[in-house]
C-alpha cells in the first residue's frame, strides 16, 4: 500500500521517464512536485525500498517495470473518475482535474473496474489523454502538436498538453473542443502563431496556444 505522497511522487516520476531517456535528477523531480530537493532524496528512498524506482548517485532515477505499472493504475483511476465527472455529473473539463487528484487514491481496483464498465470502457479522458486498461496497456491514438501542421489540410482537435484552468477556460471563450475540426490556413513565421478557418471564420491562435493543441489529419 502506498500513501499518497508516494503515489503522487510516483505518478511524477513516470510522466518525467516518458520524456527523459536519461535517469530523472532529484531536481526535475522536486520542481514537478514543487518542493525541495531534500524532500525528494526522502521519497526516493521509500520508493526504492518498495522495487518502484532504482537509484544510483550521479545516474538518477529509474522507474520499474513495477513502478510502471503502479503510475498507469493510478492514471488509469484519475483519467476514469474526470470522464464520470464529466459525463455523468455534468461537470466542465476544467473544473474536473483537482476533484480527479482526489479521487485517484481510492484503494478499491474492484470499484474502479466498474466503474470502467459502467462508463462503456472509454479509451480516453476528457481532455483526450488515454485510458490505460485494467492489464495498464494503453491505447495508441494518432496525434500531432498544430504547431506541426501542414498549411490548406483539414485537422481535428483530440487533446491539450496543457490541461490549466486558463488554458480550457481560453478554449472554452473560442469554443475550440475535442472533435472540433477546422482547417490550417497558415503558419506565421515571425511568431510562429497559427491561423485556422474555423466555424467560417478565421482565428490566430498564439505560439502558446498551438503548442498546446494536439490535432489529427482528417
Amino acid at each position: 500500500m502506498l500513501t499518497h505522497a508516494e503515489e503522487n511522487y510516483l505518478k511524477v516520476i513516470y510522466h518525467l521517464s516518458q520524456t527523459e531517456d536519461q535517469g530523472i535528477s532529484t531536481n526535475a523531480i522536486a520542481q514537478k512536485i514543487d518542493t525541495k530537493a531534500s524532500s525528494v532524496t526522502d521519497m526516493i528512498k521509500k520508493l526504492k525500498e518498495k522495487d518502484l524506482i532504482t537509484h544510483e548517485k550521479y545516474q538518477g532515477v529509474f522507474i520499474t517495470q513495477l513502478g510502471m505499472y503502479t503510475a498507469k493504475m493510478i492514471i488509469r483511476k484519475h483519467r476514469l473518475w474526470e470522464v464520470f465527472l464529466v459525463d455523468k455529473l455534468h461537470f466542465n473539463w476544467d473544473e474536473v482535474h483537482d476533484v480527479a487528484e482526489e479521487l485517484e487514491h481510492i484503494k478499491s481496483e474492484k470499484l474502479i473496474n466498474a466503474l470502467d464498465a459502467f462508463l462503456g470502457f472509454p479509451k480516453e479522458d476528457p481532455h483526450g489523454d488515454p485510458i490505460p486498461n485494467a492489464k495498464g496497456e494503453i491505447p495508441y491514438r494518432e496525434k500531432e502538436l498544430l504547431t506541426e501542421t501542414e498549411e490548406n489540410n483539414n485537422y481535428m482537435c483530440v487533446g491539450v498538453k496543457d490541461t490549466s484552468v486558463a488554458f480550457l477556460q481560453y478554449l472554452d471563450r473560442q469554443k475550440i473542443a475535442l472533435g472540433s475540426t477546422f482547417m490550417v490556413l497558415k503558419h506565421e513565421n515571425f511568431d510562429h502563431s497559427v491561423t485556422i478557418l474555423f466555424q467560417e471564420n478565421e482565428l490566430t491562435l498564439s505560439k502558446v496556444v498551438a503548442q498546446n493543441l494536439f490535432v489529427k489529419k482528417i
